[in-house]
């Protein structure tokens, strides 16, 4: 982000000792490890509560526990803004992440329908025919860069399967998505939500009043028929349901592989014992978090000892709770039969992540189809792994190399 570099002035109200340097976009050591780059904040000498003058300025819940109280607290931490800056945030209006209870349940409703845990199940074998057959076509060659050759074909070919759009534009929008929760600067905010208006209010108005055939179809006539939204709020919704299908399997993946890539010894357990990949699944996400939003603070608080007020700005980021050793004990280490494992990988609360039925069923169905078929591989030696910050985590390429035969 261009203005990270420029530092905000401390407001009075917060104490010298709580000011800490970390650049969302930018945290220390994240091109080598994401996760380790957001653990840096839980050394000893780091209060629960910290303020940064990266960004615009503003706060970050250090510890599981505060994390997922501020996801769940939207009496005190509103989601009208999600984003820093704040000023770039406030451009963010996604339905219905943008939106606090009680007018975000009925939105929510909508959505909820659409990807429940049996509406999802229903999707199994659509789901597995597309892994299988990505699979097949990379399984001769003896080695594939995951990310270009799998993972970004995979989650988006379901997608586009679910809301009936042309496969050949999942590029495009992959695109518009990386420069929301990715930005390299080539697009503003606006700019890119302006592309996906273009694209999607012709495919919005040709929807209405047709069968629900499709999610897309559904969400569209759900929403401007029995909720009675207008245009610009029916294309919000569609846009962040959209992004959440285009971005975050692709990087749950590649964190998951270049793991298993690494230890062949936990791929070994999965190989004797298939019935594990399912608490695998959910180790994996524990251990290897990626989604960091931020909350709107509603009124003046002391808050765990910090003077938070109106409208401050406080990241909650979910690989502060899944790695933190006062909620899950030894939790740098990846245990696939770990009881009780507690995390926040798809958030907590009223806007826990409507696609998290979805994302880890794909996350399942991979993991079984690709060890049946190339039970071992390994990175290929050599190669560097460069990774970057920001709204989700991601990295950069995941090339993989195993034997034919």
């Amino acid at each position: 982000m261009k203005n990270a570099a420029i530092l905000a002035d401390r407001p009075d109200h917060i104490a010298p000792e709580r000011v800490v340097d970390f650049d969302f976009f930018d945290p220390p050591g994240v091109a080598q490890d994401f996760q380790a780059s957001w653990r840096s904040l839980q050394a000893d000498d780091v209060p629960d509560v910290i303020w940064t003058p990266r960004n615009g300025g503003h706060w970050i819940a250090t510890r599981g526990e505060l994390v997922e109280e501020v996801f769940s607290d939207f009496e005190k931490f509103s989601n009208r803004v999600v984003t820093i800056p704040k000023d770039r945030g406030e451009s963010y209006r996604m339905l219905p992440t943008t939106l606090d209870p009680p007018a975000h349940r009925p939105v929510r409703n909508l959505l909820n329908r659409n990807l429940s845990p049996s509406a999802v199940n229903r999707q199994a074998d659509m789901i597995r025919s597309i892994c299988v057959e990505l699979i097949d076509d990379v399984k001769p060659l003896g080695g594939c860069d995951l990310l270009a050759d799998f993972a970004a074909h995979f989650p988006i070919r379901i997608f586009m399967r679910l809301v009936d759009l042309p496969s050949e534009d999942a590029p495009m929008m992959k695109y518009w998505t990386d420069q929301v929760v990715h930005p390299d600067g080539s697009m503003t905010l606006e700019e890119t939500m302006a592309k996906f208006h273009a694209y999607l209010a012709p495919v919005v108005r040709d929807r209405l009043g047709k069968s629900d055939d499709d999610a897309l179809t559904a969400i569209v006539n759900g929403a401007m028929g029995d909720l009675g939204l207008g245009m610009d709020e029916v294309l919000n919704l569609l846009m962040q349901f959209m992004m959440g299908g285009l971005d975050t399997v692709y990087n749950l993946l590649a964190y998951s592989f270049l793991f298993l890539a690494r230890n062949p010894d936990h791929r070994q357990q999965l190989l004797d014992d298939p019935d594990l990949i399912p608490g695998a699944v959910n180790e994996l996400l524990r251990r290897f978090p990626l989604v960091s939003m931020a909350r709107e603070v509603r009124e003046d608080i002391e808050w765990h000892g910090a003077q938070l007020k109106h409208g401050d700005m406080i990241i909650c980021a979910s690989p502060l709770v899944g790695i933190d050793e006062r909620l899950n004990p030894n939790p740098l280490t990846v245990d696939f039969q770990r009881k009780a494992a507690r995390h926040a990988t798809f958030g907590k609360g009223h806007h826990i992540c409507p696609g998290a039925h979805l994302a880890q069923l794909e996350m399942r169905i991979t993991l079984a189809e690709w060890l049946a078929r190339i039970p071992h591989f390994e990175l290929v030696p050599g190669a560097q792994i460069t990774m970057t910050g920001g709204i989700v985590g991601s990295m950069d390429r995941l090339p993989l190399t195993w034997p034919i035969g």
